[in-house]
């Protein structure tokens, strides 16, 4: 029996406006029903869920939960506190960032509140501007941000070329800057750089263990490489129509639904609803 349900939410469980379509919806309250949980599992921040909770029906539930960047954080929705947190090295989030500044990428840094946006490029600005609290900076250093007292989460580039984020990867991999952090693409537009053992799967699992919940008991839903670790960790891991070789590769099950068309819902009803 499936008890606890998590899914990524940007190219899997969002359609491409950003909703959670109404088959879902029907499946989520359904599996909910039944006593299973459903858990968004998101690379964004806890604050940026609050449309699609509301359209789940689970925003300000008590006993329901988040995982935010990428399971480094686990927030439970009623009281809104972060139960787990997480922070990259200061000297490697320096590091990344003038990196990213030389090569005047689009940069995501992310704090726990807000998310810094260097080169906020008009193509970034389109895609997730109101969906999350950004402050646009122009700043060549981190030193701002640490001046505030913030951490750094996590830190992300930007570019809708995935061939140039690539070669991004392998100059940062060989000036080992990624030397022991957890690193993926998500979304088709991001390489992301998390710190040490950050990721989905650890996060779900963490939960899982918070819970009683068996891993057997878990099922996970992803479409890209920062979704593999959960599908992997999951008693069943599932990857919709949409998704990446890398997810459907490590995925139980392949929906024939993609995002738009509700391919969790026929997750949720085939391994929850018909079993």
């Amino acid at each position: 029996m499936i008890r606890l349900i998590a899914s990524d939410l940007d190219e899997t469980l969002l359609d491409d406006t950003h909703h959670v379509p109404e088959r879902v919806r029907r499946a989520v309250a359904a599996a909910r029903e039944r006593g299973a949980r459903f858990v968004p599992a998101t690379g964004r921040p806890f604050g940026s869920v609050d449309v699609t909770l509301s359209e789940l029906g689970l925003l300000g539930t008590p006993g329901e939960y988040v995982l935010s960047f990428n399971g480094g954080v686990i927030t439970e929705n009623a009281e809104r506190r972060p139960l787990t947190s997480c922070s990259l090295p200061r000297d490697r989030a320096e590091a990344l960032y003038e990196f990213g500044v030389a090569h005047e990428l689009c940069m995501h840094v992310n704090t726990l509140d807000p998310v810094y946006l260097y080169h906020y490029v008009p193509e970034e600005r389109a895609y997730i501007e109101g969906r999350m609290n950004i402050v646009e900076t122009h700043e060549p250093t981190l030193d701002f941000l640490y001046a505030a007292g913030h951490v750094v989460v996590k830190l992300i580039y930007m570019s809708l070329d995935m061939g140039y984020l690539r070669h991004v990867r392998d100059e940062l991999d060989a000036a080992g800057l990624t030397r022991g952090l957890d690193v993926y693409y998500s979304g088709n537009r991001y390489l992301e750089c998390n710190a040490p053992g950050v990721n989905k799967g650890a996060g779900l699992m963490e939960l899982a263990r918070r819970l009683g919940v068996a891993r057997e008991e878990v099922m996970a839903i992803g479409d890209n490489s920062n979704d593999v670790s959960m599908i992997r960790e999951a008693g069943v891991g599932v990857a919709v129509a949409n998704a990446t070789e890398e997810a459907k590769a490590a995925a139980d099950y392949v929906c024939q639904a993609d995002n738009n068309a509700g391919g969790v819902a026929e997750a949720i009803e085939k391994f929850v609803l018909e079993a």
